[in-house]
């Protein structure tokens, strides 16, 4: 459906909420490859969560749902936003750096953020540049954060995935979350 407005069109993306149980243990996960690291979250790495994020979301679809993940900015408040929440968990919140071969650097390439609501670990923005995937980093990551959300003594954990995002359906179906209801999330397209 769609919305005229201003020539901004007023769309509804529709969206998949996935469901895992944690009393039946966390997600497998692979090795995490030669040259990548985890690390868990500290508040001097926000940074380096906003620029994964930004990495990761910019040319997808869900910058179109979301439009703060198009912009470096809009990644930065958004980090900020949701470390700063109340039910945030620190725990479940993961940064993935690669090790650049020429400057010898650590990149930040993925990311996922942990929050807790109504009894329910909620899973924010999982995300892998790229340039980075099919290597087994976002099942590395959600592992990380479930394993986080069960420490925070959580039994639950969901996420939201747009439908069209097919890849990432397929790799939280092969880890086990289930589908548990469609949401629509509606967003302003230029030019729609």
């Amino acid at each position: 459906m769609t919305l005229w407005w201003d020539g901004m069109g007023l769309t509804y993306f529709k969206r998949f909420r996935m469901e895992y149980d944690l009393r039946h243990g966390v997600p497998a996960s692979v090795p995490v490859p030669p040259g990548y690291d985890l690390v868990p979250f500290s508040v001097d790495l926000i940074r380096d969560h906003a620029t994964a994020k930004f990495h990761s979301f910019r040319c997808e679809l869900d910058a179109n749902v979301f439009p703060c993940l198009g912009r470096r900015d809009g990644c930065l408040r958004l980090m900020r936003e949701i470390t700063s929440r109340a039910g945030f968990v620190p725990q479940a919140t993961w940064l993935c750096r690669y090790r650049d071969s020429d400057s010898g650097t650590m990149q930040p390439i993925g990311t996922i953020q942990g929050l807790q609501f109504e009894g329910w670990g909620a899973v924010q923005n999982l995300g892998i540049d790229p340039g980075h995937r099919s290597l087994g980093l976002g099942s590395v990551l959600l592992e990380r954060a479930a394993t986080g959300f069960r420490a925070a003594g959580l039994q639950r954990m969901h996420l939201e995935v747009t439908t069209d995002n097919t890849a990432a359906i397929r790799l939280y179906e092969r880890l086990g979350f289930k589908r548990a209801k469609v949401v629509f999330k509606a967003a302003e397209v230029a030019g729609v």
